[in-house]
This record gives C-alpha cells, sequence and structure tokens, in this order.
C-alpha cells in the first residue's frame, strides 16, 4: 500500500499536474485502500489453524 501511495504521488505531481490537488489526495487515498483491500483478497491471513509441528530429527543408521 506504502509503494502505491508513493507511485500515484509522484506519478500525479509530475504527469498530471493540471489536477486539482484536492482530488489528487482523493485519488491517493482510494488507489492506496483499494490495494490494501486486493492484497488482502490474495493474501487471507488463517489464523484459526494451529502451526506446523517441528519436524523430528531421523537418524541414520551408520555402517559398521
Amino acid at each position: 500500500m506504502v509503494i502505491v501511495a508513493i507511485v500515484g504521488y509522484y506519478m500525479l505531481t509530475n504527469y498530471y499536474e493540471d489536477v486539482p490537488s484536492n482530488h489528487k489526495v482523493l485519488i491517493i487515498i482510494s488507489t492506496t485502500l483499494f490495494s490494501g483491500v486486493i492484497a488482502h483478497g490474495l493474501f487471507p491471513h488463517n489464523d484459526e489453524s494451529p502451526p506446523d509441528p517441528k519436524p523430528t530429527l531421523v537418524k541414520k543408521k551408520t555402517l559398521k
């Protein structure tokens, strides 16, 4: 979300200077929040499942 906000600010200030400043703020806020919603949908957190147990070490048999 931070990257989207920074890139949006950079592009709006350098390439779209004719857009009013209050519209720029609204565009940056809305795109930042929208990217957060998209990221939450693509990478959901499943806090209900327990963590995976640690694997047990298997000792190798040595040849004598």
